[in-house]
């Protein structure tokens, strides 16, 4: 046996926006052993010296930086094993598609991509070049999302016949998709892509089924200028600046956040991105109100609804089974708090406020002929993701043994993506969409 201390796998990073943040985190800090980062690459130079006065922050090394049109050589100058994909998402598919004809595995960041043509040209690819896709579908290491998979696959409610599911997300974490990049539909597929990839592939998973056919509706019931119809909006067309923004709950202030004013307000004059624009001003092409028809390969069918603008966030699954009823009901934060308004979801606040918004979750199973009882989840927490962010960064940099088989793959990540996608056609054409119309998938 070789007495050389096994080599740390070489990433190089690229879209710098906030979505890198745990990724780098992980690497530098708790899996420093295993992994090296190595390189960023951006089309954005400040965002990049902000990340790289960060990882000084945490006692590393700045890494050298890279424009986004130097991805391709930055991976042969810097001898990277795997590239870590973080950007817009419209670009996905462009970063993967070059890591994995240059030789290396890919780990992206979910949706895997947004559209038909592009998850296509990703399949593809991998099935050319033999190399790996893994989606950071980090829900899968939630230990309360892990909990359901095990008691479905223990057969306590028997097979399922049908799923229930709706996502509620509150009036600061949904405001939040209208400000940014995701609220145009060409950048982001919508909240049925970028937002619901997380739930379609938990159900894909759960019930390890494939969906079959969607049909679906939706629309923009609240954001945009709907607002003005509901009586919110303000006549600005960014946050920073504005006087009509003092005071309006929907405004985020980017000043006021060292960690965004060095990412995104320190770095706008480099390429115009404004990340505090009016959610009720003009321009908004996704949805905030939609409502799934699923069915799966298994013959079970789901109803799910994603909701934008609701009072609390949360979500609750309910499966029906031949021998029972399980339920998920997870409240992530009972209402939004004045103070914490215009905050970001997770962001830090202080004294009282930290203590006011309240939250909880629990999983009851209720079989035929017996009384419900509650299912203990050991290890699961509120921050996070439930736990689910160190878990996964754990497997996917620190050599974790994963006996789960949670890594989601490039076909997981089209997988999840196609109830999605189907759901987007049916907004168009009002008619229910054979999935397999879409893609081609092996």
């Amino acid at each position: 046996m070789s007495d050389q201390p096994e080599r740390r796998l070489r990433y190089a990073l690229v879209g710098t926006g906030s979505r890198a943040e745990m990724f780098v985190r992980s690497i530098v800090r708790d899996h420093a052993d295993q992994a090296e980062l190595v390189a960023f690459a951006d089309v954005n130079q400040a965002r990049m010296d902000a990340h790289n006065s960060w990882l000084e922050e945490l006692g590393a090394d700045a890494v050298p930086t890279y424009q986004a049109g130097e991805f391709t050589s930055m991976l042969d100058k810097e001898r990277v094993d795997v590239a870590l994909v973080t950007s817009v998402d419209r670009t996905h598919d462009e970063y993967i598609v070059a890591a994995l004809k240059s030789g290396r595995d890919v780990v992206t960041e979910k949706p895997m991509t947004t559209d038909v043509q592009r998850c296509q040209r990703i399949l593809d690819t991998v099935a050319e070049t033999g190399r790996h896709v893994t989606v950071a579908f980090n829900y899968r290491y939630n230990p309360l999302h892990e909990k359901v998979r095990q008691v479905l696959a223990d057969g306590e409610i028997g097979e399922v016949g049908s799923v229930h599911f709706e996502w509620l997300l509150d009036v600061r974490h949904g405001a939040d998709y209208f400000r940014r990049w995701h609220r145009d539909k060409a950048n982001s597929g919508g909240l049925m892509v970028h937002k619901s990839s997380h739930h379609f592939d938990l159900v894909n998973w759960w019930l390890g089924a494939v969906p079959v056919e969607v049909f679906a509706y939706g629309g923009l019931f609240f954001y945009g200028e709907q607002g003005r119809r509901h009586g919110y909006a303000r006549d600005y067309e960014r946050a920073h600046g504005s006087p009509e923004a003092a005071g309006d709950p929907f405004a985020l202030h980017l000043a006021a956040n060292p960690h965004l004013r060095a990412l995104y307000l320190d770095a706008e004059a480099e390429d115009g991105y404004h990340r505090d624009q009016n959610v009720f001003a003009p321009g908004v092409t996704i949805e905030d109100d939609m409502a799934v028809l699923a069915k799966y390969s298994t013959g079970a069918t789901m109803t799910y609804h994603l909701t934008a603008y609701a009072p609390w966030e949360g979500y609750r699954v309910m499966f029906n089974g031949s021998k029972g009823r399980l339920e998920l009901e997870v409240v992530e934060s009972d209402f939004v708090s004045p103070y914490a308004a215009t905050e970001l979801k997770g962001a830090a606040l202080h004294g009282v406020q930290a203590a006011v918004e309240e939250g909880w979750a629990r999983i009851t199973l209720r079989p035929f002929w017996a009384q419900p009882r509650q299912v203990p989840v050991p290890g699961y927490t509120r921050a996070g993701h439930g736990g689910a962010d160190a878990r996964m960064t754990a497997v996917l940099f620190g050599g974790v043994h994963d006996p789960m088989g949670r890594g989601a793959s490039a076909r997981d990540g089209a997988l999840a993506l196609l109830t999605g996608l189907a759901a987007n056609r049916s907004f168009e054409t009002g008619q229910p969409v054979k999935v397999a119309d879409l893609l081609t998938i092996p």
